[in-house]
């Protein structure tokens, strides 16, 4: 066998990759994975806990996203950085994103005309947010 170059897959296959991976890391928390194919009430997967009932709606992103469409969606988003994974509750890391950087993601054009927000280089500061959140 011969492992794949991650940067060679397509986007599709990236995706298929990602929640493989990162299903094995949710499997140390105790979470079950299924997959959906048609990204239902925004989520990518299912993620259900080993004590059936709690259970997580996964958006899975490349890195740090914000989007207007998962608002009041109850949806989890997950992402792969520098060898880790996070994990985090959409709407309330947006709010201490939006309360954080007032000045950055509140105002960039992105946000305003897209109502889409990501970051593929984190900072010292927005690590330190989201330390909490990786696995």
């Amino acid at each position: 066998m011969e492992k794949c170059n991650y940067k060679e897959l397509s986007a599709r296959q990236k995706e298929t990759y990602n929640f493989q991976k990162f299903s094995a890391v949710l499997a140390d928390y105790g979470f079950a994975t299924i997959r959906l194919y048609d990204d239902w009430q925004g989520a990518d997967f299912i993620a259900q806990h080993i004590n059936g009932f709690d259970y997580l709606k996964v958006q899975l992103k490349g890195r740090l996203t914000f989007d207007k469409k998962y608002v009041s969606k109850e949806i989890y988003i997950a992402f792969p950085y520098q060898g880790h994974w996070y994990v985090y509750d959409h709407d309330k890391v947006l709010d201490q994103f939006l309360a954080t950087f007032s000045d950055g993601l509140a105002v960039s054009k992105s946000w305003r005309e897209n109502g889409l927000y990501s970051m593929g280089k984190l900072s010292k500061q927005v690590l330190e947010m989201m330390a909490p959140h990786m696995l």
